[in-house]
């Protein structure tokens, strides 16, 4: 199936919004229309490419008023018209790719066709996935002298991250349309462009299938004003939330005020095992291919992949021929304008993350670790014209071990870390010697033993050898990877409530 080229340079565009939307319509903030909004920065270095309104309690109350208005009517809407919405969204999302697509990589900084493939089609990929799962789905079923239903669970606060902005938003809004949920999206304040654009979608969409307006609302703002009203508020039934572990823990502790239903997908710090052959040999079938693999998934999106694998573990025995495939790996990844397509890496999306990301470099030397390849970027390094960006290097660290605070802390930057394990064993317990859960890796030619060690890895998500993403099949976290699953069938049951009837 062909798609539409986009452009390959980004012109200089400045988008304001001034208005949240709520119940089916533009409203103006509580504070109006020229009241404290915030700029949206471009972090490639390019200075502001939009501007949101801050919203506060009363227009959080506002857009939970609503959802709360039209929940009834799209409660008892048949899976037909549920499937209609979903359909008509994933289409208007298709038809606006392009704009998606420049939108996510002006205000984040993915290269311009991470954002039109992973971040844009991902998503209209994911509306389509639950049309089609509503075809199927059994909402009724006889135990004994039980009639056992499922109903949606009421108004859904939704509230995602800036580094697959609108992936995020679609995993989180797909699954409570079709369960039946009316939703109230509060986005990321570094990347919410791009929700504005999908409620200018959704709105397209809920006129053509008569959907009530109040099915989905946006408002923008900070966590701690917008956020923390959303999880708090008495009319939100469910909460669902991507973010750090840190935050997760403060979201949680907010809603339990109310007992509200909660889906969290926090942090990770997950590890890529590569197997030898035979448990008592040193060869790896495609070793080129593995390294080069673990090398793309952490350098993918500049590392801000909630489920890359940055933790690389090598048998002893090839650690030295792994290292060297690294640095060579390495030097193929450039720092690129994410305004071009290509596979290079773009800036870290926000200042904050650059220099966390550069304060973990630090540590990583400072206790002992071996930067074979990265690390601070020059100015020689950086695209022309753009040093004003947040650039980091792909950076590969080797004699790292797991009492290192770069395999134990969350980087969320293209950092690799390559450590060293004497047998499966030993790498089975490397690979779970985390708080964290959230994926894993492993690659073995030997498919038995593949999924055998795959099998034991306490991870919600684990990739074998080169596995494709299905966005059929849940995600989630084990540990302090969080609560919940998103994704396929299981993430439409976190927003639904089970009735039992007695006879």
């Amino acid at each position: 199936m062909g798609y539409p080229a986009i452009p390959l340079t980004r012109s200089r565009f400045d988008t304001v919004r001034r208005s949240f939307w709520i119940g089916g319509a533009w409203r103006d903030p509580v504070a109006g229309r020229d009241g404290p909004g915030t700029a949206v920065l471009d972090p490639s270095g390019r200075g502001a490419v939009g501007r949101v309104p801050l919203g506060e309690a009363a227009d959080v109350s506002a857009a939970v008023d609503a959802a709360r208005a039209a929940f009834p009517v799209w409660a008892a809407a048949d899976a037909g018209e549920r499937r209609a919405l979903l359909h008509a969204i994933a289409v208007g999302i298709t038809n606006r790719e392009a704009d998606f697509a420049r939108l996510i990589s002006a205000e984040m900084g993915a290269p311009v066709d991470n954002a039109l493939t992973t971040q844009t089609r991902l998503a209209a990929e994911v509306f389509t996935s639950y049309a089609e799962i509503l075809d199927g789905h059994a909402w009724e079923e006889r135990i004994g002298t039980s009639q056992v239903v499922q109903e949606p669970v009421g108004v859904v606060a939704a509230i995602t991250p800036w580094n697959y902005p609108l992936y995020l938003i679609a995993a989180k809004v797909a699954a409570a349309l079709a369960a039946g949920c009316t939703v109230v999206l509060k986005p990321s304040g570094d990347a919410p462009l791009n929700a504005f654009l999908l409620a200018e979608v959704i709105a397209e969409a809920t006129a053509e299938v008569g959907a009530p307006g109040g099915v989905f609302n946006l408002i923008s703002g900070s966590g701690r004003t917008v956020g923390a009203a959303l999880v708090s508020a008495p009319g939100v039934d469910a909460v669902s939330f991507t973010g750090s572990t840190e935050a997760g823990r403060a979201v949680a502790a907010a809603a339990a005020g109310t007992v509200k239903g909660l889906g969290l997908e926090l942090g990770g710090k997950s590890a890529r095992v590569i197997l030898a052959d035979e448990p008592d040999g040193t060869e790896v079938t495609g070793l080129e291919e593995a390294v080069r693999a673990a090398l793309a998934d952490v350098f993918y999106n500049s590392g801000q992949t909630c489920t890359s694998c940055s933790r690389v573990l090598v048998p002893d025995g090839l650690y030295d021929e792994v290292v060297r495939l690294a640095v060579e790996e390495a030097a193929k990844w450039r720092l690129g304008d994410p305004a071009l397509p290509g596979n290079h890496i773009g800036p870290i999306a926000t200042s904050a993350q650059f220099d966390s990301v550069l304060t973990h470099i630090d540590q990583g030397t400072a206790q002992g670790a071996r930067l074979v390849a990265g690390g601070r970027a020059s100015c020689e390094d950086i695209p022309e014209g753009l040093v004003e960006g947040y650039w980091v290097l792909p950076t590969v660290f080797a004699e790292v071990t797991n009492d290192m605070a770069i395999a134990r802390e969350e980087i969320f930057g293209p950092v690799v870390c390559l450590m060293r394990y004497r047998d499966e064993q030993e790498a089975l317990w490397i690979a779970n010697d985390s708080i964290y859960g959230l994926a894993g890796a492993v690659w073995c030619a030997n498919h038995s033993r593949a999924e055998r060690f795959a099998r034991q890895i306490r991870a919600g998500l684990v990739t074998v050898n080169n596995g494709e993403f299905n966005v059929r099949a849940p995600t989630g976290g084990y540990k302090q990877s969080g609560v919940g699953r998103e994704l396929g069938v299981h993430g439409l049951h976190h927003f639904l409530e089970t009735k039992t009837i007695q006879w």
